[in-house]
């Protein structure tokens, strides 16, 4: 999470819960970016709980405020360009959490109050192992596999059916009398022990090896060649199911046994209770296995065993109301604090980082944790060279719990916070006010471009997917043109687009260095050039002004339409024009941080001039902008259920275009609502509020009349 003093949410005023929802849902659209579809997580499942609570309490407090890209309505992220898409018949929805067991009990009490149920009356729940793996959806027709699809966004997932014809637990045929249509979803993983194998041989090879269970297994599966994945040890445990012709049974423990019929593997932890005490029961037993399972597990998921109960709870938001996952805590271990680096962010931000003697920690071996920040060391009392207490909440950088006072040594050293970047330039640091008028916790440096940590980190930023894009430019390859002494360094977005010129006269061509040969540095050259023509509201996202985040980026863009016109009020607002100000603050969504960081950002000349330099390499598309002529401009609609024609994402596009604004929530100043099938709280209050109401299929006809 990201290490700042967090006003409570019950002490936030109007303008700052808007502030907190549009950074909220920024930061975890780029983690939900980062974990289904990079396979490459930042934070900790913990941390990445905690962004989620706090967004759905605000969203309680202020639900008018909900934004229409709104975390607590999303599943999943976009689906990679790699792969072909399939549409889900039937979405592939998350869960929500518990960890407590009280939390656990009020789920319970949830479903009987919803249900009518009382005390007496028994409620059967299943509790199954939650296996930390990827999503798999396999569709099969009359018995016969015909594709297998990753979650994605829920939605839309990846055709990966090559790839999963070579994991030897699913089976390309299923045994028996299936339903003529069958799709079974489940978890790929790879064992504790088949990771650790593979790791050796890759170690043994010379080449990289890998940091966890899940991600290599999501990654294996990912591959764009089949061949790869068939080298890789994946396994299969099928738990769930999307569409289906026939039920071949009507509650959830026999529809998985109906798997086990068909030739799947299932979960032998698996069991039925119908008292919630001996089901936390049984959660507890299964925590205590963890350590001795052969694979990952971080928490138990119960369900309401009854289908017809299921069906009659339906869903709320982008979950089931039947179903909720009871996570285990997080693992902690012992180990000595060797020192205390310093590493510098994109935006400047100065974070400390514990260098560990080596420890594992649920199956991975730590070396790195998270400090957070200079109060952050003071509260915790740590000292270089303390015995630390080390939390891993997941799959990423861990963090320091505190220290173990009878084991600290003599000669323990106290950490003192630099006051200048570590970079070449010694920058001063500094510490801005926030909202409250107070010092920032966080503090950065100042050199902004000039900086070459910071200069590193906009670069990786700036190829990044949601920015430039560009394939085979990450941040490996970021390092090491960076570095590069030889013709061929990038030290600016603009020497990207000079790379393939400037290789002709390179002393030591690209095809000629470690890592690249004639085929792959072509390769190269001719994504970069295929980035020279882009749109408005990626080159203003891929700058990395701070507070400039994708929706703000689009809101601009569609604001201005041209870059010429974007650049001028920039400039403006940064020598003080108080017009252009009001104009941009007028704008919906933008406040004073963006401005403020727009007119600072252009009031330095370094800036400017690597700007300039970059536009010069481009062709910078138009964005497109609303309309405000047609029966839709001015109007707030809502989109709920599941969509079947388009996706969210371009439902939003679809109404933004024709002037209208797509909101998350309903309330009294709605104008009108889309419902696809399982529509819920959502539909039921529009009728309430008298808000027309339409299918999917209506909103398209009245899209194409406009």
């Amino acid at each position: 999470m990201a290490s700042q003093t967090l006003i409570p949410v019950v002490d936030l005023t109007e303008a700052q819960a808007v502030a907190e929802l549009a950074r909220l849902a920024e930061e975890i659209a780029g983690h939900d970016l980062r974990y289904h579809r990079e396979d490459a997580p930042v934070i900790s499942d913990a941390d990445y709980d905690a962004l989620k609570r706090r967004n759905l309490a605000i969203e309680a407090r202020f639900p008018y405020l909900k934004r229409a890209d709104s975390p607590s309505e999303t599943v999943g992220a976009a689906v990679s360009e790699k792969f072909e898409k399939i549409r889900h018949r039937v979405p592939m929805l998350s869960l929500d959490n518990a960890f407590s067991d009280d939390d656990v009990r009020d789920f319970a009490a949830r479903i009987r109050r919803f249900l009518k149920l009382g005390e007496e009356t028994p409620l059967r729940l299943t509790a199954e192992p939650k296996i930390d793996g990827l999503s798999l959806s396999l569709r099969y027709e009359d018995g016969e596999l015909v594709h297998a699809a990753t979650r994605g966004d829920g939605a839309t997932g990846e055709n990966v059916t090559a790839n999963a014809k070579t994991i030897a637990d699913i089976p390309h045929r299923l045994n028996g009398q299936p339903p003529a249509v069958m799709e079974v979803r489940g978890e790929v993983y790879m064992t504790k022990q088949d990771f650790a194998e593979l790791n050796a041989r890759q170690e043994a090879a010379g080449k990289q090896t890998y940091v966890n269970p899940r991600n290599t297994a999501a990654g294996s599966l990912r591959q764009l060649d089949a061949s790869i994945t068939a080298a890789r040890p994946l396994k299969f445990f099928a738990y769930a199911w999307g569409e289906v012709s026939e039920m071949p049974a009507d509650t959830q423990m026999g529809m998985v046994r109906a798997f086990a019929d068909f030739g799947f593997e299932i979960n032998p932890l698996m069991a039925v209770h119908d008292r919630i005490e001996k089901l936390l029961e049984h959660y507890h037993d299964i925590e205590m296995q963890r350590g001795e399972l052969a694979y990952d597990i971080d928490g138990v998921v119960y369900k309401v065993d009854d289908l017809k109960l299921q069906e009659r709870l339906g869903f709320v938001s982008r979950s089931p109301r039947w179903a909720i996952a009871h996570k285990f805590p997080a693992e902690k271990a012992m180990t000595t604090l060797e020192a205390i680096d310093i590493q510098v962010g994109r935006t400047g931000a100065i974070t400390p980082v514990a260098r560990l003697e080596a420890v594992t920690v649920g199956g991975v071996v730590v070396e790195n944790a998270t400090l957070h920040n200079a109060e952050e060391i003071e509260r915790l009392g740590v000292m270089i060279g303390d015995t630390v207490i080390v939390q891993r909440a997941g799959d990423v950088i861990p963090q320091v719990l505190g220290f173990v006072e009878e084991k600290r040594p003599a000669d323990a050293q106290a950490f003192e916070f630099p006051t200048v970047c570590p970079c070449d330039l010694k920058t001063p640091i500094m510490r801005e006010l926030n909202a409250s008028g107070e010092e920032s916790v966080v503090r950065r440096c100042s050199g902004e471009f000039a900086c070459p940590f910071q200069r590193k980190e906009h670069l990786k930023h700036f190829v990044s997917r949601r920015a430039f894009d560009i394939e085979g430019l990450g941040d490996k390859q970021i390092e090491y043109f960076f570095d590069d002494e030889g013709g061929l360094e990038i030290r600016t977005p603009a020497d990207i687009f000079t790379l393939a010129e400037r290789d002709k006269g390179a002393l030591a061509k690209l095809k000629n260095r470690d890592g690249y040969g004639e085929v792959s540095a072509q390769k190269l050259f001719d994504a970069i050039e295929e980035r020279r023509t882009i749109p408005l509201e990626r080159l203003i996202y891929a700058l990395g002004i701070r507070h400039v985040g994708e929706s703000t980026a689009r809101t601009l863009a569609r604001s201005y339409g041209t870059w010429a016109a974007f650049e001028t009020v920039a400039l403006k607002i940064a020598e003080g024009d108080e017009a252009a100000r009001e104009e941009m603050d007028a704008l919906e969504d933008i406040g004073d941080a963006v401005i403020d960081s727009l007119a600072r950002y252009f009031n330095e000349p370094h800036n400017r001039a690597m700007v300039e330099a970059l536009v010069g390499q481009l062709t910078v598309e138009e964005a497109e902008r609303p309309a405000t002529d047609t029966a839709l401009s001015g109007k707030t609609i809502v989109f709920t259920g599941s969509l079947e024609r388009m996706s969210r994402d371009e439902a939003k596009a679809m109404a933004e275009r024709f002037g209208a604004k797509a909101s998350g929530s309903v309330s009294k100043k709605t104008d009108l609502v889309v419902a696809g099938p399982g529509a819920g709280s959502k539909l039921a209050k529009a009728q309430e509020f008298g808000i027309e109401v339409i299918d999917e299929d209506e909103w398209f006809r009245r899209v194409e009349a406009l």
